[in-house]
């Protein structure tokens, strides 16, 4: 067909829209937010209530890989298609509304999980999902607009950096000792990640994938720890402590308690 960008949206967009339970569709991704290159595929998503099925989008026609719901994971990234259309490629997410409704409750109230997903070292949140209604472009339907919660910036950046800590601390234990170098390496990539999604959780700003995660959060210096590591366990424990240092903010000492607090002074000894 060879359509022009504007165009070639319309196109899918209306398809997909007339798909069983669909609510809406967008445009998610670095196309969305202007970041894109010409190389850049296309992220779309279809928003739906109730049933779905996958096969209605693979009688579209379109090549490409159609999955199953659930077939991502199971959890919030429930499922989606890898398609070429129009000589673009197009990666189609599926989005169940009451699952999304349902993050966006509780991010309004500071909670989410943490998921495990392909290729992503440090997992995805659950607010993932709400972090999209607020990104990406509506091309079919409505869709909420949500600010960041602040009882998720609250809640969300200290979760991310106790699990950072552990992750560290695990290397530090257990790997490092050991000289096991590719395990080190691992957890300190996956520690690095951790430790800027808290700090894009701090500052308010969504987050939907790691691809510049270290660059958003200042936290690119990782790679001069990962590219120096030595081999012996020595090396590798300064390794982790270096980066601990950097991904880590430090830990405050106790608070003295108040002299209202304190204990009373013993009574002088009789004389």
């Amino acid at each position: 067909m060879n359509l022009t960008d504007e165009a070639f949206l319309a196109h899918v967009a209306e398809r997909l829209a007339g798909l069983s339970g669909v609510r809406a569709v967008t445009l998610g991704g670095s196309r969305a937010q202007g970041t894109h290159t010409a190389e850049s595929d296309w992220d779309m998503a279809v928003y739906y209530r109730g049933a779905f099925d996958p096969e209605e989008l693979r009688a579209l026609g379109w090549e490409g890989e159609v999955f199953g719901l659930g077939e991502w994971g199971g959890g919030v990234f429930n499922g989606g298609a890898w398609l070429t259309i129009d000589g673009r490629r197009v990666d189609i997410h599926y989005r169940d509304l009451d699952a999304v409704e349902h993050e966006l409750a509780q991010a309004r109230a500071g909670r989410f999980r943490w998921e495990p997903l392909m290729f992503h070292l440090a997992g995805i949140p659950s607010y993932l999902v709400v972090a999209e209604l607020a990104i990406n472009r509506v091309l079919k339907g409505e869709l909420p607009r949500p600010a960041y919660p602040e009882a998720l910036r609250k809640a969300a950046p200290e979760a991310w950096l106790g699990r950072a800590r552990a992750t560290l601390q695990y290397a530090l234990s257990n790997n490092a000792p050991r000289a096991q170098y590719t395990e080190v390496a691992g957890v300190v990539a996956g520690a690095a990640m951790q430790a800027a999604h808290a700090v894009l959780a701090a500052r308010g700003e969504w987050v939907t994938n790691e691809k510049r995660l270290l660059e958003r959060a200042g936290l690119r210096g990782v790679d001069g720890i990962l590219a120096g590591m030595g081999r012996s366990p020595e090396s590798l424990e300064a390794a982790v402590v270096e980066a601990q240092t950097l991904l880590l903010p430090p830990v405050p000492p106790p608070l003295s308690p108040p002299a209202s607090l304190s204990p009373p002074a013993s009574p002088p000894a009789s004389a």
